[in-house]
């Protein structure tokens, strides 16, 4: 497909390179449309060399084969890539002051935007209505990532990593809809422990890859996305706002904070259900003697709780509840009941085990449906899983 890649004036953008790279690998034809101050960070021979393709900031190069116009109209996807706060209020106002806003201006294909700047310059008003403005066209703008940004500062602004971006643009080219825009959904994603002593805990095998699978593509579907990690080694997703935690309750607590104000919940974390009664402060030592026995108590059931409270209150937040079933055996009997028992509108229910799961690339679930019926989803990547329970959610969001 025909990738536009535009490139902005600012430091990042030399992250903008390995984006192209992955991109070109991919089999994409990209063509790399920078800004002026763009190639004051880096010059133009890096990005005809690494795209094969001729590169200028000027509409009037090339004149004969109309380049502000023609560019635009034959891409599939547009992403900018730094998108700096004078790009973005360049977008929103319609200014066309050279290639690369032209271009913006004639593409009729998706674009997606990747703001990197200060965070001052990040929160200012006149950036976050530019930003809403371009949502309201249809424009995916990615949200910042948190981390250090030029010199010693630190805080929202910083350009996702270009691998993230990647997977963003990958699933827009895939023609993933834009069903989510405008919506907050909030998703589970890891494995909790619970410590026994400074050293062991209580755990589980969950990797986190479905629950990330399931942000990304909420991401790409142009959600505002939450993203609650609990023991998770993975990269951040773009676009998203991270919070770790490590055990059940800390898990409990960040999703009933982040679900007040959110339209739907995916509880895709595998929760502790007990934990030890007791912890210790120090290292459990082994001696000549039989260790002493470990008392278990419950943890919260969190899935359980979340539709409770939405019963309790009589109200319609979060609108969908979401709830994953890890089963051994028994599989559908036992998510039939956990769905009934759990209030929860849609239970992914799932068989785990040896190379099934956990760690692993692919999935296979059943989405039970409350008042519907089933639906089958075959093995495949975790991201189809992902795309099939957002495809439901979007339904019941209307």
């Amino acid at each position: 497909m025909n990738v536009v890649l535009g490139v902005s004036g600012g430091i990042a953008a030399y992250k903008a390179c390995e984006l192209l790279r992955l991109l070109t690998e991919s089999g994409h034809e990209v063509r790399v449309v920078p800004t002026r101050d763009a190639l004051r960070f880096v010059g133009e021979p890096t990005w005809a060399a690494l795209s094969h393709n001729p590169v200028t900031t000027e509409v009037f190069e090339n004149v004969h084969e109309v380049p502000h116009v023609r560019i635009g109209q034959e891409a599939d996807l547009v992403v900018v890539a730094p998108a700096t706060a004078d790009v973005l209020a360049k977008a929103a106002h319609g200014l066309a002051g050279d290639l690369l806003t032209n271009t913006l201006l004639t593409a009729r294909c998706p674009v997606v935007f990747a703001p990197a700047m200060h965070t001052e310059m990040w929160e200012h008003p006149a950036t976050r209505a530019n930003v809403a403005t371009l949502r309201e066209r249809g424009a995916l703008v990615i949200e910042p990532a948190v981390g250090r940004l030029t010199g010693t500062d630190t805080g929202p602004g910083r350009l996702p990593e270009p691998e993230e971006i990647f997977q963003i643009c990958r699933r827009v080219l895939r023609g993933t809809p834009r069903d989510l825009a405008g919506r907050t959904v909030v998703v589970s994603a890891g494995g909790t422990r619970e410590p026994l002593d400074p050293v062991r805990y209580l755990g589980n095998r969950s990797s986190g890859l479905q629950g990330y699978a399931l942000a990304r593509t909420a991401v790409a579907r142009g959600a505002e996305v939450v993203l609650i990690a609990a023991n998770v080694a993975l990269p951040d997703p773009a676009g998203v706002k991270i919070v770790r935690v490590e055990t059940a309750r800390e898990l409990r607590d960040a999703v009933l904070a982040a679900s007040a104000d959110a339209d739907a919940v995916v509880m895709a974390a595998a929760v502790a259900d007990f934990r030890p009664a007791e912890t210790h402060d120090r290292k459990i030592k082994k001696t000549d003697a039989e260790p002493d026995p470990i008392h278990l108590v419950k943890n919260p059931d969190i899935l359980a709780e979340l539709g409770e409270r939405r019963r309790a209150a009589g109200a319609a937040t979060p609108r969908v509840i979401v709830g994953f079933a890890a089963e051994t055996d028994d599989v559908l009997a036992n998510g039939q009941a956990k769905l009934a028992r759990k209030g929860c509108d849609l239970l992914v229910v799932n068989q785990v085990g040896a190379d099934l799961a956990f760690g692993k690339p692919d999935n296979a679930a059943t989405v039970l449906v409350a008042g519907g019926e089933p639906v089958e989803v075959p093995r495949g990547p975790k991201e189809d899983l992902a795309d099939r329970v957002w495809d439901l959610v979007a339904a019941r969001l209307g």
